[in-house]
């Protein structure tokens, strides 16, 4: 018989070992709360390290305890187990079987009671100075970030101060779906004619990713975008950036931004050589965030065309 020669499993299982440590180092890369940039992220963290380390107090007791009993009293002669055939309660047993996971469901209980409240997406508690508002539109399959006050908006980046509150309202322009930045703040919904709140600071400058969470279809992988928390003359220079290399957004300009692509697909459509090659920049002096929303409170619907091969995108509004 031929003999076959089998490969050698250390060196696959060190290549698997590199590949699983490079991929922890890259997803802990500020895109989780265990990494916070943020006090709301941080709160989250305590919240998971001091759930975890009270659920233990219940867990680790049972994995020493099982295999010791089963040990003590195999069913092989064991002269140091004791037979006791009439024996079928203890109250000191009995107490410290119910009394250890009614204490840690109490002290939980209080916790997350706290926490609940202490990290209510509504809240305005984190900072002292005016907050930043940013209107949020999530679309197929991208997000857009409008900053009111300052007349601006963007796609596929989201720039904001460090140390300063940003006050974001949600909505969607398509079906409903669910921002999260991991490193900042908590996940939350919005959906298409609602609005929903979401507040967040920075500690200090960091990219961090944010993203969609809530699957929508086939560009759901992509949908996400770069958070760059930034010192406050670092952001006014960016969004001055922004006023300088955007495009105006208006109803033709959006109806475009709203079709059922992906961030690199219309980028190659409203994208100009002066902006990011993973950013869209926008100018814009109309209220659109509440046009979108009266919108659906008027049961208008917006027809748009799922084949962005047309020069036009194919996208009409309806009137």
């Amino acid at each position: 018989m031929a003999q076959v020669n089998m490969p050698n499993p250390i060196p696959l299982l060190m290549v698997a070992v590199i590949l699983l440590v490079s991929m922890s180092q890259t997803v802990a890369a500020s895109d989780s709360f265990m990494d916070p940039q943020g006090p709301i992220a941080a709160i989250q963290k305590t919240h998971l390290l001091r759930a975890t380390a009270l659920i233990m107090v219940a867990v680790v007791p049972v994995l020493v305890l099982v295999p010791l009993i089963a040990l003590r009293y195999r069913r092989r002669k064991n002269s140091s187990a004791a037979y006791r055939p009439e024996w079928d309660f203890s109250a000191k047993l009995e107490f410290l079987m119910w009394g250890v996971p009614v204490l840690i469901v109490a002290l939980l209980s209080f916790y997350l009671w706290k926490a609940t409240h202490r990290l209510d997406p509504y809240s305005t508690a984190f900072g002292e100075d005016p907050a930043l508002r940013v209107q949020v539109v999530g679309l197929d399959w991208k997000w857009l970030f409008i900053y009111p006050d300052l007349g601006i908006a963007s796609v596929g980046e989201f720039g904001i101060p460090t140390k300063r509150q940003v006050a974001m309202t949600l909505t969607t322009d398509t079906v409903m779906q669910s921002f999260m930045i991991p490193a900042l703040a908590g996940q939350i919904y919005a959906m298409p004619g609602m609005t929903t709140q979401l507040h967040l600071v920075a500690d200090a400058p960091e990219v961090m990713q944010g993203e969609n969470t809530q699957y929508n279809g086939r560009g759901f992988t992509k949908q996400k975008f770069r958070t760059v928390a930034m010192h406050n003359d670092e952001f006014e220079v960016w969004v001055q950036k922004v006023r300088d290399n955007g495009i105006q957004l208006n109803p033709a300009t959006y109806q475009t931004l709203a079709m059922r692509t992906d961030r690199d697909e219309v980028q190659a459509v409203l994208g100009t050589a002066k902006m990011p090659k993973d950013a869209l920049y926008f100018t814009m002096e109309e209220d659109l965030f509440h046009s979108i929303l009266h919108r659906y409170h008027g049961g208008e619907a917006v027809l748009v065309d799922q084949q962005p091969g047309t020069a036009s995108f194919g996208l009409e509004a309806q009137k």
